[in-house]
């Protein structure tokens, strides 16, 4: 199980970690996944790859992968509480995620972000360079809402 430490603070991807409740409040509350279902949040925690940001016992923060751990990841439902941002915790939790081992020499990884560019540029992310090849099938409202 690959976890790292930090003061009091630990990423851990060992599913027994994982505070469901947290997760699931917070991303019902968020601009990208606006109320989502606590069963549709632990049905995508089964298919991830998930890093949890802990304090202590308390989860402070989440990251998500989608991957083959092949070819591709797809980077998902990024968060720091309100009250732990500014601690330079959202900049640790992704070095966490990309030296992940599982997640070494991937061919691309993908994210979709409103308002964290400045985040994600840090480790290399970029606008898409060929927009015109990509598509996506995008429900606007799939949880009502």
């Amino acid at each position: 199980m690959t976890i790292w430490v930090r003061d009091t603070f630990t990423v851990t991807c060992d599913p027994a970690k994982l505070d469901r409740g947290v997760i699931a409040e917070f991303l019902a509350s968020s601009y990208w996944a606006k109320g989502i279902p606590r069963a549709t949040v632990e049905k995508s925690l089964e298919g991830s790859l998930c890093f949890a940001l802990l304090d202590g016992d308390r989860q402070v923060g989440f990251a998500r992968v989608i991957s083959d751990r092949a070819t591709i990841a797809y980077l998902g439902d990024v968060f720091i509480l309100p009250e732990y941002r500014g601690k330079g915790l959202a900049k640790w939790l992704m070095g966490c995620v990309v030296s992940h081992p599982d997640l070494q020499g991937l061919r691309r990884w993908m994210l979709a972000t409103r308002d964290a560019h400045g985040l994600y540029e840090q480790f290399g992310f970029t606008p898409l360079k060929n927009p015109d090849r990509f598509m996506e099938l995008h429900k606007a409202n799939p949880y009502g809402a």
